[in-house]
């Protein structure tokens, strides 16, 4: 009688990597590296197979690059500046394209109702100047109608335009909060529409503008529905700033302070010594009492923080990685906004958070009483708010509660350790966070009768 052959039961799984091959049209899938056909081209992306008793897997790995621009221009309403039509062009080709071709260029702009009353009409002769068949949407965009519904009625008009998803992007010009919303409606129409940001506050310029980012508010939290899809381009004038609110630039300094106490020493020396003369001249580098000074600090300090800024995001577009130095004001200020909305800024609010975290960071030895105190006058000279009575410790408990949910299991506490440096922290205690709390009410509350709810 014969053997009888027992199959090993153990049997190992089988994998296999594929790369993708483009042949006359089509692609196909190779094993491995044997790539032996006349191919058009091999993608970046793999498959991987594996297969095994319980069945097949397939894993596809396939990377995806975003390339967009950040441009600091001139005049860009100027109707001899091409910027805003052309300036999200990469490819030669198709710059040379549009340039020959006699069909009008067609675009949609979104732009805040408030920026539309004063630069609506410069907008509209841009526009007709340069033969643009367009359509102008002017909405109320702020942090109270930052809401889907807000997006739904961009994708309506968008839709009734009926523009061309590949050549003509979404234009989007105002503050953060039209920026934001445009985004996201851009993100949706047909999966992903092209757009552009022009930001008209020193906040977007720096800030909303050079990432990521879109979204909109829900059930009560900011910015809770979004997509992180970054614009074909962002293009930036400092001459927008001139029509904007003092407090505004107020606004914006606090998130060009922020990079400044994350990442960069010498912004924060340029904020301390010359923040009266940014508020003053609102950027501007026309003539005024500080001459040719204003231009280069100016200049000095945008470049700076939008840098740092890109530092940052460009490497972590999608947010991967929890640890993110650019929370910093963050985690307790979304909160607080939302909370006493309309009555405090985005900026203020996260000055609120940053002034307070900066006593979280004496209180634990990173900082010493020269530097607290230097980064509170600091903020001071910006006109921002360095303590608010509804920023309780109630608040700050459930706010790190709730960024323990969305983070890991982890706070990642962006906090400074010297003035232009900055770590992660996961371990400050409750009792560091307390005895900062009432430390901080006790120096900075707006009035001897004030309590803090500690």
């Amino acid at each position: 009688m014969g053997k009888v052959h027992q199959e090993d039961s153990n049997v190992k799984e089988k994998n296999s990597e594929l790369s993708l091959v483009r042949v006359k049209g089509t692609w196909k899938s190779k094993t491995g590296l044997k790539i032996k056909d006349a191919v058009d081209c091999v993608s970046a992306a793999k498959i991987y197979e594996s297969i095994s008793e319980q069945g097949t897997t397939w894993t596809v790995v396939s990377p995806i690059t975003f390339t967009y621009k950040v441009t600091e221009t001139h005049s860009l309403l100027d109707p001899s500046n091409d910027t805003l039509l052309l300036g999200h062009i990469t490819d030669p080709q198709q710059m040379e394209d549009i340039k020959r071709s006699n069909k009008p260029m067609r675009r949609f702009v979104v732009v805040d109702q408030e920026v539309y009353k004063i630069y609506g009409p410069k907008l509209t002769e841009y526009l007709e100047a340069n033969d643009v068949v367009y359509k102008v949407l002017a909405l109320p965009t702020t942090e109270e109608n930052k809401s889907m519904e807000t997006a739904l009625k961009i994708l309506e008009e968008v839709n009734n335009f009926s523009l061309d998803r590949r050549t003509e992007p979404v234009i989007a010009i105002g503050g953060g909060v039209c920026l934001d919303i445009v985004g996201l409606a851009a993100s949706l129409y047909r999966r992903r529409t092209p757009y552009i940001r022009v930001p008209t506050t020193l906040l977007s310029y720096i800030d909303a503008s050079v990432g990521a980012k879109t979204g909109v508010n829900f059930a009560n939290c900011k910015n809770k529905l979004g997509a992180y899809i970054p614009p074909a381009a962002a293009f930036l004038d400092l001459s927008f700033m001139q029509s904007v609110p003092r407090r505004h630039i107020s606004n914006g300094l606090a998130e060009m302070l922020k990079m400044a106490l994350m990442k960069h020493k010498g912004l924060f020396e340029l904020l301390e010594e010359h923040g009266c003369m940014l508020l003053d001249t609102k950027f501007q580098t026309g003539n005024n009492v500080y001459g040719h000074n204003s231009v280069k600090v100016a200049s000095q300090t945008t470049r700076i923080a939008i840098l740092t800024m890109l530092e940052e995001l460009a490497p972590n577009l999608w947010e991967d990685d929890l640890n993110r130095l650019v929370d910093f004001g963050h985690l307790i200020s979304p909160a607080l906004e939302m909370k006493v909305l309309p009555s405090l800024l985005h900026g203020e609010a996260v000055n609120i958070d940053m002034s307070y975290m900066t006593y979280v960071s004496h209180e634990s030895g990173l900082l010493t009483e020269e530097e607290k105190q230097r980064i509170i006058s600091c903020m001071v000279g910006l006109e921002l708010p360095v303590w608010h009575e509804e920023f309780t410790m109630e608040l700050v408990q459930k706010s790190l509660q709730d960024r323990l949910k969305h983070s890991g299991g982890l706070v990642r506490m962006p906090l400074p350790v010297g003035l232009g440096q900055a770590e992660i922290f996961n371990n400050i205690s409750y009792d560091i966070l307390q005895k900062a709390f009432i430390k901080w009410c006790e120096e900075l509350s707006v009035s001897s009768d004030s309590t803090c709810d500690a």
